[in-house]
């Protein structure tokens, strides 16, 4: 499909945009329309769906047949099923006649099913039914009728974490998602914000007999950057009250700016919920994962300092590594967590940052090592027992300074303070 029939159908369905992801959508819809695929259309709320079926409908062999677009989340749960399939005379209270739901009446033609997750799980039942075999049953009925419909849904949920909650069937979602279908939020078309926005105008000033308002080029960018989470439904009611309200008819930053709520909210990568259903990532989920990645660094920390210690009781190393060949862990205190014990964490903290440079340049670390067996220990299995030797070395070779030894050792201050209390090494 090349991009003049594209700019036919956006013509022809006053589709306002050059965005690749929406001209996407629109290409797949003309292809799918000559068939009888089932499609499922995903997108946020406001960002025109709708739109979509009706292309398909229009393309179809169909398009001289019924085509009914449904809310499933506007209808109440008790009717719902009455209003898709029907229901017979006296089959609950108030049903005073035999009446024909959509899918009978709809028969040979097209059914947009908007909202499809908040179908009741009973429902979706029956729905499922209509798609493998195109039968249902009629409230109160027992006959089963056959129907010929073209079904196209749509939903601004994450499918998959409701089945996941059991509040959608898997063996539905894998029958209407045979054709997929995902409509871009207005935040990922920035470049077509200001024509839509061109366009609101200028629909608004003809209905209003006014002149139509206009963006300055800075509050054009301020449009672009701001989230849009109401996206085209949001821009154009915005647009509405800006042409009412304001006189002045070229639109700054600062008239602008009235008219977004929360307007310090970019554009800027964000957790994306995927639905209103989905949990919010919480503070526990984060800290469990930095305390994860502390954890796997802290194990390499140690195999390393093993290594070096089963070197150095070989007679393989002769003094310490350089600070690059330890790789601290560059993490911040998140408060009210504590550092891990029994590790080298490097914690940047202001309070122990002071120089300690003062400690005079005799200082000796106890338990003393001899000249002769300085570096012909007995191999040892303890790794506090290496850490403590690791500490002292360092302390000695920089004549008790604390700071110049915590920076050999590719920790903070404050962690080699506690380790030298920790281990009772007199200086």
């Amino acid at each position: 499909m090349d991009n003049q029939d594209i700019q036919s159908i956006k013509q022809r369905f006053k589709i306002i945009g050059n965005s690749r992801d929406l001209n996407r959508a629109i290409e797949i819809a003309v292809q799918v329309a000559g068939t009888d695929l089932t499609v499922l259309i995903n997108g946020e709320s406001g960002t025109g769906k709708d739109v979509i079926p009706q292309i398909i409908h229009q393309n179809s062999s169909r398009k001289h047949k019924n085509y009914f677009a449904i809310n499933c989340g506007a209808i109440p749960e008790g009717t719902i099923d009455s209003e898709l399939f029907g229901h017979e005379k006296g089959s609950f209270t108030g049903a005073i006649d035999t009446r024909k739901g959509y899918f009978e009446v709809a028969d040979g033609g097209t059914i947009f099913l908007d909202e499809v997750g908040e179908l009741p799980l009973a429902t979706q039942a029956r729905l499922l039914r209509v798609l493998e075999n195109g039968e249902f049953i009629k409230v109160g009925s027992s006959k089963v009728q056959k129907t010929d419909v073209r079904i196209v849904a749509a939903t601004n949920l994450n499918i998959p974490l409701a089945i996941e909650k059991g509040k959608f069937r898997e063996d539905l979602y894998y029958r209407l998602n045979t054709v997929p279908i995902r409509i871009p939020a207005l935040r990922e078309r920035k470049e077509d914000i200001k024509l839509l926005f061109r366009k609101f105008a200028a629909d608004f000033a003809e209905k209003y007999r006014m002149p139509a308002v206009q963006l300055t080029p800075e509050a054009v960018v301020m449009m672009e950057n701001y989230r849009w989470d109401g996206n085209i439904r949001q821009l154009k009611n915005i647009t509405e009250q800006i042409s009412i309200i304001e006189e002045e008819r070229i639109i700054t930053p600062d008239i602008l700016k009235n008219y977004l709520p929360n307007n310090n909210v970019t554009s800027l990568p964000t957790l994306y919920k995927g639905g209103k259903d989905e949990d919010p990532l919480s503070e526990r989920d984060i800290l469990y994962k930095v305390l994860f990645d502390m954890k796997n660094d802290i194990m390499e920390l140690r195999r390393t300092v093993k290594e070096l210690s089963e070197q150095r009781n070989s007679g393989n190393i002769q003094h310490l590594p350089e600070p690059s060949n330890i790789t601290p862990i560059n993490a911040t205190v998140i408060s009210p967590m504590e550092e891990p014990e029994d590790s080298f964490v490097y914690v940047q903290d202001d309070d122990y940052s002071k120089d300690t440079d003062s400690a005079t340049s005799n200082t000796t670390c106890e338990p003393e090592l001899s000249a002769a067996n300085k570096y012909d220990t007995p191999p040892t299995l303890s790794l506090e027992q290496t850490e403590k030797d690791f500490i002292c070395k360092a302390l000695e070779k920089h004549k008790g300074k604390r700071k110049d030894a915590a920076k050999e050792l590719g920790i903070s201050e404050r962690t080699l303070y506690r380790k030298i209390n920790e281990y009772q090494i007199k200086l």
